[in-house]
């Protein structure tokens, strides 16, 4: 009998990490089987807490379901195109026009196709840390170097112009900003956005600006788009229906082309290209953008004081106020938390061992905070999305594990 050989598998995987779907996920999975009920707080997804779509996007995509069983233009259906730039329009960014809209598959596709449109091999791309992680293993996957610039806690996890131009290189090709910020929760202020902007017009960087939580906003905190602040280089603003919109099963997504576009012809014809390449994204779901950005935005609801996200949310930032072992910056944006142990407290913390422990004995799954990026191992992930009582009874349960490691 022949011998099989392992299956190799692309070197190029060797630095793409993903954990919020990874071992711990899996584990959790294996317990779910064994008859134990998880508390799943690792991904941000509404739909598994109880959140719904609004009944409207629902009866868009109903009907107008007979306009989509064939493939739509690449870019995508133009209605949805189109109430994006009217967005885009209120927002203050007014030189778009639908040929600047591409829709794709979720965000997560565009991220994909801007950086493959985009980067050759050890091209840089300036990341921040923590990072969604998928921007870091896009950049990795489409042959470049993520290079981080710091978020640091003592900061409000906002980061530094000044730091960030440092890191500059002739090979340096971008600049992602996530703001509203995962897995922080921070917003950025004008003077940092605006601090921002100006370097990478002065290296003529391409800025990616992923806004998917733009309209989760809590105590007053106001999110400015990069779109409006970024003239003499190109931006590429992503947002989506997922989070505001709490249709994540949909996968809708888009990419905005804004600033200077002169120079990026080619860039663009590429982007377009990619797009064909995949035919179309998702047609039905299309059909619910423009209801979702031109109807009721209910998401003011659920994060002013007595909606259910504001109140989860503080729910969060009470538990961590009343913990011996953490400190927490409240998040004002997004629909996470991202919580640090006093390592005064657990001199020996180490957040993969934290998030192993708390599953195995606790039932209950986060995100450790190395997975984001970041060169510190006393932070974790938990999104704010479960009723308040069952936010309570998780940091009660932390707090047990807590004391059990420090006896």
């Amino acid at each position: 009998m022949i011998q099989q050989q392992p299956i190799r598998t692309n070197d190029i995987l060797a630095g793409v990490r993903y954990e919020i779907r990874g071992e711990l996920a899996h584990r959790a999975a294996e317990l779910e089987r064994l008859g134990y009920e998880i508390i799943p707080l690792n991904i941000g997804n509404p739909g598994l807490f109880g959140y719904r779509t609004p009944e409207t996007m629902r009866l868009a995509m109903i009907e107008n379901l007979g306009a989509s069983e064939a493939y739509c233009h690449q870019k995508g259906v133009f209605p949805a195109r189109e109430a994006v730039v009217m967005q885009q329009q209120m927002r203050g960014v007014m030189e778009v026009t639908a040929e600047d809209v591409f829709i794709g598959n979720g965000v997560s596709e565009l991220i994909d196709l801007s950086l493959r449109a985009l980067l050759c091999e050890g091209d840089e791309v300036l990341v921040p840390s923590p990072d969604y992680p998928l921007w870091s293993a896009a950049v990795s996957l489409n042959r470049g170097t993520p290079v981080y610039y710091a978020c640091r806690p003592e900061s409000g996890f906002e980061p530094d112009a000044g730091e960030i131009e440092s890191l500059v290189t002739p090979r340096t090709r971008a600049i992602v900003l996530i703001n509203p910020n995962n897995p922080t929760g921070a917003v950025y202020s004008r003077d940092c956005l605006e601090a921002i902007a100006r370097v990478a017009e002065r290296h003529r960087l391409v800025v990616f600006s992923d806004e998917i939580y733009d309209a989760m906003l809590y105590d007053g905190a106001a999110h400015l788009p990069m779109a409006t602040l970024v003239h003499d280089t190109l931006c590429v603003t992503f947002s989506g229906l997922s989070k505001i919109y709490r249709a994540c099963g949909y996968r809708v997504g888009w990419a905005v082309f804004s600033g200077i576009r002169e120079h990026a012809s080619d860039y663009l014809h590429a982007m377009e290209l990619l797009a064909s390449l995949r035919l179309c994204a998702n047609v039905p779901g299309q059909w619910a953008v423009q209801t979702a950005l031109g109807g009721y935005q209910s998401i003011k609801d659920l994060t002013a004081p007595g909606g259910r996200l504001y109140e989860s949310r503080q729910a969060v930032i009470d538990a961590a106020r009343r913990s011996e072992y953490l400190q927490l910056e409240a998040p004002m944006g997004a629909m996470y938390a991202f919580p640090g142990v006093r390592t005064e407290r657990l001199n020996d913390f180490d957040d993969r061992r934290f998030a192993l422990e708390l599953l195995e004995k606790k039932h209950v799954l986060i995100a450790p905070g190395s997975s984001f990026n970041v060169p510190y191992r006393n932070h974790f992930r938990l999104t704010t999305l479960p009723l308040p009582d069952v936010i309570d009874e998780v940091f009660s349960r932390m707090e047990d594990l807590f004391d059990s490691m420090q006896a």
